[in-house]
């Protein structure tokens, strides 16, 4: 377990840092100067190595998970994270999306955790998914389905509600739990597919909101010409893109490299890919280089040994 839970948090966190310096740098931008390693300044004006809010609610959630699964715990994490108290790379939070920003002051005034996410059409950024990575390592033995569902569900509303986000958590998760079963991305890949259509239909859930997963769940999402893969901030294109990325390469570093360089939301589909690429290739793969320059790495490992602990 321990090798997963570093590989999978450092994978998040490294990714993200990858794309923090180029982030909204169109693709074109990007194919003219590719990010091949660490970059310093850039858009955020950031050191190399630094994380952001993508990192930053992942480890908060990790910690939180360290004890135990409580709800209140994990919003309180995330309203220190947003008070620069936990969490930070650097001491201060440089970039957050507006809907967790919407949600953290709904945690502030007291607002039942799984009520703070907002919950319409238009509350669909990618802002949970991009940290929701540590709960793969939660809910890894967990062999009810509907069980599996509802925690992922409760924990991407404290800033995510509505169902598109929560079905896109909800897929990822599950895929990460495959590949720490020891399957390859194929089969785990083919397994989601089949899994996240049956449990929709069982469930009854509507069937336009799950025909917007059909490019994840019904084709093979490796096999769309990259002119076809959207690198924005929608929840969808954050999914997709990520699944892209790791299922068409062969290592850590072309997964994560890959993604940065699609463009637009860089840190965060760095992020996603990285959290399935660190799982699958293990955390030897990622580069030295890389993690000798991470923000923080000391303190991510302590957590990592502690959440690992935890969980056994």
């Amino acid at each position: 377990m321990k090798s997963f839970v570093k590989a999978g948090i450092f994978g998040v966190c490294v990714g993200d840092a990858l794309g923090v310096p180029v982030e909204f740098r169109s693709r074109e931008q990007l194919k003219r100067s590719p990010v091949t390693t660490m970059r310093s300044m850039g858009t955020h004006h950031q050191p190399a190595g630094t994380w952001s809010d993508d990192g930053s609610l992942t480890l908060c959630l990790a910690d939180s998970l360290c004890n135990g699964y409580d709800l209140e715990n994990m919003a309180l994490k995330f309203l220190q994270w947003y008070n620069a108290e936990i969490w930070t790379p650097l001491g201060r939070v440089f970039d957050i999306g507006i809907a967790t920003s919407q949600a953290i002051h709904r945690i502030g005034k007291g607002t039942f955790p799984t009520l703070c996410g907002g919950n319409s059409e238009f509350d669909n950024g990618n802002g949970s998914l991009m940290r929701i990575l540590p709960l793969a390592f939660y809910l890894k033995d967990e062999e009810d389905i509907e069980t599996l569902y509802r925690t992922v569900k409760e924990v991407s509303s404290i800033t995510h509600g509505h169902f598109r986000s929560v079905f896109a958590c909800f897929v990822y998760v599950v895929f990460a739990i495959e590949l720490i079963k020891g399957k390859n991305k194929e089969e785990a890949y083919t397994h989601i597919q089949k899994m996240a259509l049956d449990f929709s239909e069982n469930q009854g859930f509507n069937p336009k909101e799950i025909r917007l997963f059909d490019r994840v769940l019904k084709n093979d999402m490796s096999k769309y010409p990259e002119v076809e893969i959207s690198s924005g901030g929608y929840v969808l294109y954050s999914l997709e893109a990520s699944l892209w990325c790791f299922l068409n390469s062969e290592s850590y570093s072309e997964a994560v490299l890959k993604a940065v360089n699609l463009g637009e939301d860089t840190d965060t589909t760095g992020a996603i890919t990285g959290g399935l690429a660190g799982i699958y290739y293990g955390f030897e793969a990622i580069p030295e280089e890389w993690i000798e320059v991470l923000a923080r790495k000391e303190d991510i490992e302590k957590l990592c040994e502690k959440l690992n602990d935890k969980l056994k």
